[in-house]
């Protein structure tokens, strides 16, 4: 008996199931309609990133080399099309080779568009203090020590740029004949975690100097 009962109970669960499956049939289609539409969506999406990716990446390329080439002009006008259309990473890495195409030929307007890009907090952090390193160094010829300072404080403390950022105030000092000085951002660049060995080797060889300027003082 408890053969026949169980029977009719797997019989009722199953014309359940085909009522279930009748009434809600249109539900079921539709959601998986949207989920196979929802994955094509996305891996189409993913496609055309990509191939946006490839295609500003290419056009980076060739600014480069227009620029290699001594080609300023075909250059610059990649970059800016790029800042316009590329990609979000490429846009930035063209508005940065824009300014250093712009800081060849005139210095002012390469330390103007490295500004701009290091005031634009819409950038990762580690950009904007690219750009303001970028426009110190354009500034180096001509700039004091405490103008370069002035201009690389932010960076002075918890950036992974403090390094450099010493070195090119170091380097103003060291030129300046203020040995002194000049040791203490050297020494401080020994100790920096940011710094790198390539950096921390150049310091060496600054120190050098440092110490026989000061001995011919």
């Amino acid at each position: 008996m408890s053969d026949i009962f169980r029977e009719i109970e797997e019989e009722v669960r199953r014309d359940r199931a085909l009522d279930l499956v009748k009434k809600y049939q249109n539900l079921f289609i539709g959601a998986a309609i949207l989920i196979v539409l929802g994955t094509a969506g996305w891996r189409f999406y993913q496609h055309q990133e990509l191939q946006k990716s490839q295609e500003s990446g290419a056009r980076f390329e060739q600014a480069l080399e227009d620029s290699r080439a001594g080609r300023p002009a075909e250059a610059q006008k990649i970059l800016s099309d790029l800042e316009k259309s590329g990609t979000s990473g490429y846009r930035t890495l063209a508005r940065l080779r824009d300014a250093a195409e712009l800081g060849t030929s005139d210095t002012k307007k390469g330390i103007a568009a490295f500004d701009a890009l290091a005031a634009d907090t819409s950038l990762p952090k580690i950009v904007q203090d690219l750009a303001r390193l970028r426009a110190a160094l354009l500034m180096s010829n001509d700039a004091t020590a405490d103008t370069l300072r002035a201009k690389l404080q932010p960076l002075l403390s918890g950036s992974e740029m403090s390094g450099l950022a010493r070195e090119v105030i170091g380097l103003a000092l060291l030129k300046a004949e203020q040995y002194e000085a000049a040791g203490k951002e050297f020494d401080a660049i020994l100790t920096d975690p940011n710094a790198s060995p390539q950096l921390k080797s150049r310091v060496d060889l600054y120190l050098g100097l440092v110490k026989s300027g000061s001995v011919s003082k």
